[in-house]
């Protein structure tokens, strides 16, 4: 494994070659701050990556996976998990709740988060790109294998339509 690397993108490396996960961890030559820096960075569609956003559901941690062109629907959340209301974590809870920090939180490992949801459509793409832990780093894996390594449910977890249907100039062909 690639010595220095910063501690929490070890921690995905370690998690995916414990778990045997066919994925393949990356850095990239730039910050992936937003969906579509991060997809511009890994030569994907918006579509492929996938947005990790905490929030909690009457206090308790869950995690929605939303693909990058899609923004994830509160109420939706909290009806999944059961809850009377959901929101948005904080950054201080993000990091509580994931041991990640926000805008580098990877789907696994999550020790203390119990619910992992996931937006059914991401499950239509040969591969998506995921987080890693820090800014710089995503993993790239089948969908399957991430509903497996993140004990992911399918469910809606989206609002209604999409914020990014139409492709922009910037938008290159791979």
């Amino acid at each position: 494994m690639v010595s220095g690397w910063p501690e929490p993108v070890e921690r995905v490396a370690a998690f995916l070659r414990e778990a045997g996960a066919e994925a393949r961890l990356e850095e990239l030559p730039t910050e992936t701050a937003t969906a579509e820096a991060a997809a511009e960075a890994a030569g994907c569609t918006l579509e492929q990556i996938v947005k990790t956003l905490v929030l909690l559901c009457d206090g308790r941690p869950v995690v929605a996976l939303v693909p990058g062109d899609r923004r994830g629907d509160p109420a939706k959340v909290a009806r999944a998990a059961g809850a009377a209301r959901a929101r948005v974590a904080r950054p201080q809870e993000v990091v509580a709740a994931t041991g990640f920090e926000p805008g580098a939180v990877a789907p696994f490992p999550l020790p203390r988060v119990e619910r992992v949801l996931v937006e059914p459509s991401l499950l239509s793409h040969p591969v998506v790109w995921v987080g890693a832990g820090s800014p710089r780093h995503l993993a790239v894996l089948a969908p399957a294998e991430l509903v497996r390594l993140a004990r992911a449910e399918p469910v809606d977890v989206v609002q209604e339509p999409a914020y990014h249907s139409q492709p922009g100039p910037e938008t290159k062909e791979r």
